[in-house]
Formats: C-alpha cells, structure tokens, sequence
C-alpha cells in the first residue's frame, strides 16, 4: 500500500481532472485541493498520510475481507440495522466496495471500513452513535450547502418518524463524501456526478418526508377521583404535631396529588376533611390533635389554590378499623397507624358534604 500511495501523491503533483467551471461549482473549502502542478502542496494539511492515520487504517490488510465482515455483521442485527444508522452504515459498505473494485489506493477503502465499522460497534451497543461525520483525510469538504440542507433533513421533527427519508439522508451523506473523496484525488468531473446525484436525492427526501407524520401524543386516561381518600397522618405529620408547619416533605407530596386531582375533576363542589387518632392518650388530647392536623390539611389545600368550601374536623378515636391486642407498646403503636389518618371527601355537582362522623 505504500508503494501504492507515494505513486498517488506523485500523480497529484501533475493536474487536475476537470475544468475550472466543475470546480467552481463543486465549492471546495479546502485551498489546497485547487493546487496542480509542481505547486502541489505535500503538507498534512494538504492530506498527506501521517503516522497516526497509517497506525489506524494502515493494519487493515485485507480489505475486501473485513467489509465482507462488516456486511454480515450488520445483517445479523436483523431490525436493528432499519434505522438512520445502519443504512449509513451500509452507504459506507457500499463506496468502500465501489472504490475497492476500482483499485483505489490512496486509502478511502480503508477510511469507509473505519466509518462503517464505527457504526456497526454502535448498532451492536458496545459504543455510543454519533449522527457526525468526521474528518477524514482523504475527503474534502465541498458543497456546505447541501451538508446543511441534509442537516435541515434530520432536523425535521418527522425524521425519526420516517425510515424512508432516514435511508435516503443517510446515503446523502456518505454520497456527498465520497464526492469530497473524489474531488482530494482531482477527479472533479467524478465528484460532480455525485453531487449531482445528491441533489437528485434531495427531492426524493423531502418526499418522503412530506409522506411521514409526527405521531400525535395519546390522551392519559384521567383516573377518577375516588369520593373519599384516606392518608396516614404518620406519614402528613412529623411526630405528635399537627400545625401546618409540621407537614412532612412526603406529606406534602400527597396532599400535591390530591390536590392535582381535585382541579383535574373539575365537578368538586366541596371538601370534607376528617382527622383522627388511635385511642393511645387521653380523648380530650386526642380530639385536639386531630382538630389541629384536620384544619392544616384544610389551610394547605387552601393555599395551593381549592377554592370550594372545604370543611375541617377532629374526631379523636371516634372511628377506629384496626383489631389491635398486642401488650407490647410498641408493637400496638404500630398496629394502630391505620388509625391515625385524615380522610378527605368530595362532593361533587352541589352535593351535601358527608361528615365523618
């Protein structure tokens, strides 16, 4: 291959192949790929190879062998491989095959087998995907006006939505370096039949883009608000409180949902809210504590915005559920959380509040 590219690099240094007007046309960014003759740059810059691209691409030995490999590897990933990147990645097979049967040494094979192989590494997961292309250095970057318009492609919100403009763009792209390819070896008349083929597609694209839809978002089924919703206070209120500074920050979570809840209904005329305890300590405590924990749930939901009428009592342990007979004190606390809650009823269309007594 050495060989091969110190006679190609000679054979830049002669002419160029095509005339000022293809040229022009082809917009190259890169100044240097206009020199011909003994004024030729043989620079980096100028795309000659350096260390770090043959410690690259320069192991590859047996190219056809490796795209072959490439090929089946992408067609093993079966459904995977329908998408943006793998039909990008099969562009890249197929210009590596089309400069492979024309004995191209100045190492574009080489440069699409990496670019595919990065893609395929991607599909398969074990590297990220990157939509970019990089720098390569035997392509020049020519034509930035379609590269943005195939940018503006993948931009539209129905790209991800539409596999056909995905492989037409994608093989834009590769289209477009490759002409890039063709215009660094000064073979301008070559790079302009791809770019005129680029352009061709680009018609085709936004066809298909025209013919794709972005899928319109499903309705959430609202879930009902229940007549009566019952929380913990243990979980409403820091321990033996019940201001409304007390509210825990999971305690405020919940009320936050009912109270979404509530303004999602939009039929709530009225809230009920009943505090109790479990029977542990004195009634009269019992009944004052709830009171307490009833009216700050009412000033909470207050102040986040329920503006229908909205009742607030204590009831002690008027209403107890749990069956607790346990004589170890805290194994009967914890029997009796069920307990200590508050409940929330809703009326809705002008019903009558229900009381929770």
């Amino acid at each position: 291959m050495k060989n091969t590219m110190i006679a190609a690099v000679c054979a830049l240094t002669l002419a160029g192949c095509g005339s000022a007007a293809v040229r022009d046309k082809l917009a190259i960014q890169d100044p240097t790929v206009l020199q011909t003759g003994f004024a030729t740059e043989q620079s980096e810059a100028a795309g000659a190879a350096v260390r770090q691209w043959t410690d690259v691409y320069g192991t590859i030995k047996a190219p056809r062998d490796v795209i072959a490999s490439l090929e089946s590897r992408l067609g093993a990933l079966g459904p995977r491989k329908e998408n943006y990147f793998g039909y990008k990645d099969q562009c890249w097979i197929d210009a590596g095959n089309e400069e492979l049967a024309l004995h191209n040494g100045w190492g574009f094979v080489e440069e699409a087998i990496g670019e595919s192989a990065r893609l395929t590494a991607g599909l398969e997961g074990s590297q990220p995907l990157s939509s970019e292309n990089p720098s390569l250095r035997t392509v020049a970057p020519l034509r930035p006006d379609l590269a943005a318009a195939v940018k503006g492609l993948q931009a539209d919100p129905r790209f991800r939505y539409c596999p056909g403009a995905q492989k037409v763009a994608a093989c834009m792209e590769v289209k477009l370096m490759h002409a890039g390819h063709d215009a660094w070896a000064r073979n301008f008349d070559a790079a302009q039949v791809k770019v005129a083929a680029v352009e061709h597609a680009m018609s085709e694209a936004r066809e298909q883009l025209d013919g794709c839809a972005v899928p319109q978002a499903q309705p959430v089924a609202a879930v009902p608000l229940p007549p009566m919703i019952a929380l913990s206070t243990d979980a409403l209120f820091a321990f033996d409180r019940g201001d409304i500074a007390s509210i825990t920050d999971d305690g405020r979570s919940k009320l936050d949902a009912v109270i979404a809840d509530v303004k999602g209904a939009g039929d709530v005329t009225g809230v009920a809210i009943s505090g109790y305890t479990d029977r542990l300590g004195s009634s009269a405590y019992n009944r004052a504590l709830s009171q307490r924990r009833a009216t700050s749930v009412q000033r909470y939901l207050q102040r986040q915005g329920i503006t229908v009428p909205i009742q607030a009592r204590g009831y002690g342990p008027a209403s107890p559920g749990a069956q607790c007979t346990m004589k170890h004190r805290r194994a009967l606390i914890d029997c009796l959380s069920g307990d200590r809650r508050v409940e929330l009823r809703f009326a809705r269309n002008g019903e009558s509040l229900a009381s929770g007594e």
